[in-house]
């Protein structure tokens, strides 16, 4: 009986190695899908740039009458400030208290660092995932009308430039680099503290493009 066993064990173990061919070695992971953003300081105010062709459904609106765009820079500032360009003392510090903001888009048919030069632009490689949700905050950024249409307040100060209205409220706690610090760690990126003037900004950007593979220009 032992035998009878043995044998049989012998050739169910053959079979099984006849039926299970050699598992074939493991394909190396594919890296993940990944694009890139810029990051521009404009004095004291900073932006976030990303490629038109990443711009979701909810940023093509937008867009509308100007085709052919290569880039889409977002700001954020106070209304009255931006909107009424008074730079007297009394607009200067009214912008410190709590009131409506506003979003600048500016509208690029070449590169931010062509529009805004090299030195003053940083440029991060963010996840797929980073992507979609910047996508996400700069959406929820823009103020919407009645009909779901967004709240245009005017041209901007430059050629390509338009100002619509912000969900978010403008203070001295919450200045347009408080913003952009929101939106790039909404992608991802490492900005770490309370960040209220440009340079805590852009310290911590090009710390973190450092620490990045070098990239390629478009």
């Amino acid at each position: 009986m032992r035998a009878h066993l043995s044998a049989y064990l012998s050739v169910a173990c053959l079979a099984g190695c006849v039926s299970s061919p050699a598992a074939a070695p493991a394909a190396a992971p594919e890296p993940p899908v990944e694009t890139t953003i810029d990051v521009v300081e404009r004095e004291w105010h900073t932006d976030v740039c990303i490629r038109t062709e990443d711009a979701g459904a909810r940023l093509m609106p937008l867009l509308k009458g100007y085709d052919g765009s290569r880039f889409l820079c977002f700001g954020f500032g106070d209304r009255h400030y931006l909107v009424s360009r008074e730079r007297g003392p009394m607009t200067l510090l009214s912008a410190l208290l709590p009131g409506e903001g506003a979003i600048l888009l500016t509208i690029l048919r070449d590169t931010p660092a062509a529009a805004f030069s090299a030195d003053n632009v940083v440029r991060l490689r963010i996840s797929q995932a980073g992507s979609m949700r910047l996508q996400a905050f700069l959406g929820d950024a823009v103020q919407l009308d009645g009909s779901g249409a967004p709240v245009r307040l005017g041209d901007g100060p430059y050629e390509g430039g338009l100002y619509f209205g912000a969900t978010a409220t403008y203070a001295g706690f919450y200045t347009c680099n408080t913003w952009t610090a929101q939106a790039l760690r909404t992608a991802g990126v490492p900005v770490y503290g309370p960040v209220l003037f440009a340079e805590g900004v852009m310290r911590q950007v090009r710390e973190a493009a450092a620490a990045q593979p070098a990239q390629t220009a478009p």
